[in-house]
Order: structure tokens, then sequence, then C-alpha cells
């Protein structure tokens, strides 16, 4: 009977151990989880922040009388996917006095701070116009916003089979 109590306790044991072992692995997930998040959250603030500065341009160029507000064709906000972002000016405090491409400079330097090996990955990064069903078609209404940053290989949770598993984007396609 004493031998058969041992084994009980060891059966126990064994079964504890794993128990702990799946959380401690549900909680590494977890983690991993919840800095994706975070990652995104910036992205999807950062987009929105330049979009609404767009939004703000548009709408104080344009009469209002038309019944849609249309982007511009050509635009100091646009850059092109394979394009390096445009020099910074020597001051980002007021942007109400920076020109378009300057104020994209600025808003590129927030997002170096905000998302890990972004500087490096400007060739990811594009701001066009598109009609909604096609990337970049310089034509129709909406604006596209593609931001991109640097992740452990595997970690990105959306990453492109084809691609890079090592960069992680997010793209914002809105009307202004």
């Amino acid at each position: 009977m004493a031998g058969f109590s041992l084994v009980e306790v060891m059966v126990a044991l064994l079964v504890t151990c794993f128990g702990v072992l799946g959380m401690l692995a549900m909680q590494g997930r977890t983690t991993g989880y919840a800095h994706d998040t975070i990652l995104r959250s910036n992205a999807a603030e950062l987009a929105d922040e330049l979009m609404e500065m767009m939004r703000t341009d548009i709408y104080s160029t344009q009469d209002g009388s038309a019944a849609q507000v249309v982007p511009p064709s050509s635009w100091g906000y646009y850059k092109a996917a394979s394009a390096s972002f445009p020099a910074a000016p020597s001051s980002c405090a007021s942007l109400a006095s920076l020109t378009a491409s300057q104020r994209l400079a600025c808003w590129s330097q927030r997002v170096n701070q905000a998302l890990p090996g972004a500087s490096g990955l400007a060739g990811e990064f594009y701001v066009c116009r598109t009609n909604g069903t096609s990337k970049c078609s310089n034509s129709g209404s909406a604006i596209e916003i593609q931001l991109a940053w640097r992740v452990k290989a595997g970690e990105c949770l959306d990453a492109n089979a084809t691609g890079d598993n090592t960069i992680c984007r997010y793209v914002l396609r809105e009307e202004p």
C-alpha cells in the first residue's frame, strides 16, 4: 500500500508539472500578442495622424462646393514605395508653417521613434491616392498609407507568407 500512494503522488506531481508548463507557455504567447498589439496600435495611430494632416490640408485648399472632396493628383504627402522620405526641417515644433513634404518628413521621424526598425524600411512605406481596388492607382478619392516595422522571424501575426516574415505591415485606406 505504501508504494501505491507514492505512485499516486508521482502521477499528481507529473500532471501538475504539465499544467504549470502549459500555463507558462500560454503566458509567453500572451506577452508576444500584447507586444504585437501595442505596435499595431502605434501604427494605426500614426497612420490616422497622417491622414488627419492630409484631410486638414485638403479641406483648407478646396472651397467645399464639390460634392466629393478629391485629393490632388500630385502632392507633397505622397511617397512611392521605393522612394525615401523627404529631408526633415530643422524644427518640427510647429507643423502649421511647414509644407506638405516637410510635414511628411516630421511624421516619418515620429514613426522611426514609435516602430522598431522602421528607419531601415523606408522602401516598405507608401502614401498614395487609390481608387480602392488597386494599390496606388493615382486615381479615385481614397488615400492609402502603409507603414512597416521589423520584428523577430515569425512574430508578425499577419506576415506575408511569400515575403519577409520579419516585417509587419499596417495599411490604412480611407476617404478624406
